[in-house]
């Protein structure tokens, strides 16, 4: 496979025109695609109320490979019942990512018990109430929710609820394996665990620090704001181990200049070791204060923590930061005398960085270097944790989190008149750790593919099947349902964003709070269907918790009642009690920064002392492994098998340097034994 020189172009439109025609034609696609939700994919969270392909600076047309993949994937027709009859459940084992995606969707709860061979299909009564069974027999610790960011607020909110008057705190997310560790890092640094900045502060910055992704990949539309960032004067570093196409030179199929000449991307490509990005922002850091150009008047007067972090700056050796690295000191003090001659900044980071032991202390790291010349607070300037799923932060905003934060928890007891459970609640590793032990009884996952989240498959696999009941909501299958089966697993299928039969929100990654309207038919009603993610809750809390308590599910089936709830109990989100009557998207309050006036205790921000990690523990002759997504994959769900951008067919393969091939005596498309303390892969 021929590497190409450049990311987009005419082979993505090319791919966009194929895939609609796959998913019945090119003007079908083109209405599910212009209706007035919210893209399905990443947390850039384009569409809404002002149509599908639009973004929140009003461009148009907005529109990449991977909202079609997803689309394509929700307008299959229904899986068929005699499937699950062809394909035992060994089959399935059997079938890669890609094949359980694309088998269609699915229209009717399926269920498999400890001795079955096959899924079969069940009726909706039968399924809630062999959940309901479950749940109320076992006690409220020794079960679990894990939530997806493919979901709405509307069904995070409720399910969240059910969950703790159930009488458990074991509620958690997809993002405890992603962007956790920025949450928390960036709740120590301005109080607010979010992006700082909007897309107009992207689009207008003079630099931009892009760590540890590759969007043109993951986000590709976020390519088409790269590229107005460079027409407005702004310019771009890049930090990333691979060299990316796509971020050296990207053609954005929806700007015809673009497209026929190509965008460069990066002005600075800084290739640092893995794990090495710690060292490299202490590296800049100390070229900064040696260069002058720190703003000591912000650090005194909007900053805390600066004296203890400034001394182990000036004590960090440079000797060992260039080995650690992987960078010289020469181009270190550059991108300082770069950095220190804007007057804005935008410091982006993805999974490269919060997908380490370290990943709080790496993100501190970037906050460290912002805070050094006052890029915080200001505009045009901040943080920007680039969110992989399209409504992941909007879940953690609902309070799918252990521990809610006090004023959430204050508001849940006194709007509803009830009273949480206040034990501990375990995290997402945790609740893992407690099934793998034999403690966890039941499990309910609402999206997204938990077992396929885990980096450890065969930990994650084992784990789950101790587990006697455990139950899914998807709109298709995925390795989760063939290997990441409890002694019981349910299967309910559910309706997509754009089916929903009342309008949803979503939150994305710049704190905006989108509207989707649902409404599209593509499976029949009642019993022969997908049914909506807060009618399976209200459905199940009833069989559990009754009727006779302070909450009438009954009514909060109508997502206008729960935002309202929403409204009064989560901070920020105040206007969406008015977006059913004035159709308003908005803004959430509180957590764009745009004076240094932060959201801590004393409205300082925080510098935070960095230990940087040792690289080198394993020896001088291991090599560090790092995993990558592919070009055909979004989060768990893998759309294609070959990696177009790397000239790759297939997915088993382990990318190196052409200097550690021919030292370590290996040749091109050779299979390989690699080899850590925690397992062996072929």
């Amino acid at each position: 496979m021929n590497l190409p020189n450049s990311g987009g172009g005419w082979p993505a439109i090319l791919y966009v025109l194929r895939k609609s025609w796959e998913a019945g034609g090119l003007w079908k696609t083109w209405r599910a695609m212009r209706s007035r939700n919210a893209c399905k994919t990443c947390a850039l969270g384009m569409g809404g109320q002002l149509g599908g392909m639009v973004n929140e600076t009003g461009s148009f047309p907005e529109v990449c490979k991977k909202s079609i993949q997803a689309m394509a994937a929700d307008m299959q027709g229904r899986i068929q019942p005699h499937f699950f009859a062809d394909f035992n459940l060994d089959k399935l084992r059997g079938f890669s990512s890609r094949d359980l995606e694309h088998a269609g969707r699915l229209a009717a709860p399926i269920m498999a018990g400890p001795l079955d061979q096959n899924y079969r299909e069940i009726g909706w009564d039968e399924a809630l109430d062999r959940i309901a069974v479950k749940l109320k027999a076992t006690a409220p610790d020794e079960s679990f929710f894990y939530f997806s960011g493919r979901s709405s607020n509307e069904a995070a909110f409720l399910l969240q609820l059910m969950a703790r008057l159930y009488g458990t705190n074991n509620v958690n997310n997809c993002s405890y394996y992603c962007h956790q560790a920025s949450g928390v890092a960036l709740a120590s640094i301005t109080g607010s665990g979010t992006a700082t900045v909007t897309l107009e502060d992207v689009e207008k910055t003079k630099l931009l620090f892009l760590i540890g992704g590759n969007p043109s990949s993951n986000h590709p539309r976020f390519m088409r704001t790269l590229v107005n960032l460079k027409r407005h004067g702004g310019r771009v570093v890049v930090v990333n181990p691979l060299r990316e196409v796509g971020l050296v030179n990207f053609r954005v199929p929806s700007d015809p200049r673009s497209l026929l000449f190509g965008s460069k991307i990066a002005d600075e490509y800084i290739q640092p070791h893995i794990g090495g990005d710690a060292a490299l922002l202490t590296g800049i850091a100390k070229a900064v204060l040696a260069q002058g150009t720190a703003d000591q008047a912000f650090i005194d007067a909007h900053t805390e923590g600066a004296a203890e972090w400034l001394a182990s700056v000036e004590a960090a050796d440079w000797t060992r930061i260039e080995r650690d690295s992987g960078v010289d000191r020469a181009t270190m003090e550059r991108l300082a005398r770069l950095y220190g001659s804007v007057q804005s900044a935008v410091f982006c980071w993805t999974m490269g960085i919060t997908h380490h032991a370290h990943g709080v202390d790496n993100v501190k790291a970037i906050g460290n270097l912002a805070l050094l010349r006052g890029m915080v607070g200001r505009s045009h300037s901040g943080l920007l944790p680039m969110r992989g799923h399209s409504n992941v932060q909007g879940v953690g905003s609902m309070g799918v989190t252990p521990k809610l934060k006090e004023a959430v928890f204050e508001r849940l007891q006194s709007h509803f008149g009830i009273v949480l459970p206040t034990t501990r609640g375990f995290d997402t590793l945790e609740c893992m750790e407690q099934a793998a032990a034999g403690r966890i009884r039941a499990a309910v996952c609402l999206g997204g593919n938990l077992f396929g989240s885990n980096p450890d498959a065969t930990f994650a696999a084992q784990a789950l099947a101790r587990i006697d009941l455990v139950v899914y909501l998807s709109t298709t299958l995925n390795t989760g349902h063939a290997w990441g089966r409890g002694r019981e697993t349910i299967v309910l299928p559910v309706l997509a964003r754009d089916e929903e039969h009342e309008p949803t929100t979503q939150e994305s990654m710049f704190n905006f709070v989108r509207m989707s309207d649902g409404g599209i038919k593509r499976f029949g009603e009642g019993d022969d269907g997908p049914r909506s993610e807060t009618d399976i809750t209200a459905s199940l809390a009833q069989r559990i918790l009754g009727n006779e308590g302070p909450i009438d599910w009954e009514e909060l089936r109508h997502h206008t009642l729960i935002r309202e709830a929403i409204g009064r109990i989560i901070p920020g989100y105040e206007a969406i009690t008015e977006i059913d009557r004035t159709r308003r998207e908005f803004e959430i309050g509180g957590r764009v920064f745009r004076e240094p006036r932060f959201a801590t205790p004393t409205g300082r921000a925080r510098f935070h002392c960095v230990p940087l990690p040792d690289l080198h523990a394993a020896g001088p002759d291991a090599l560090i492994l790092m995993t990558i997504r592919s070009e055909g994959q979004f989060n768990t769900v893998v759309y294609e098998d070959d990696d177009y951008y790397r000239g790759q067919e297939r997915r088993d393969v382990v990318l190196m340097a052409q200097a550690d091939i021919d030292r370590l005596g290996l040749r091109i498309d050779a299979r390989v034994l690699v080899r850590s303390e925690v397992g062996a892969l072929h």
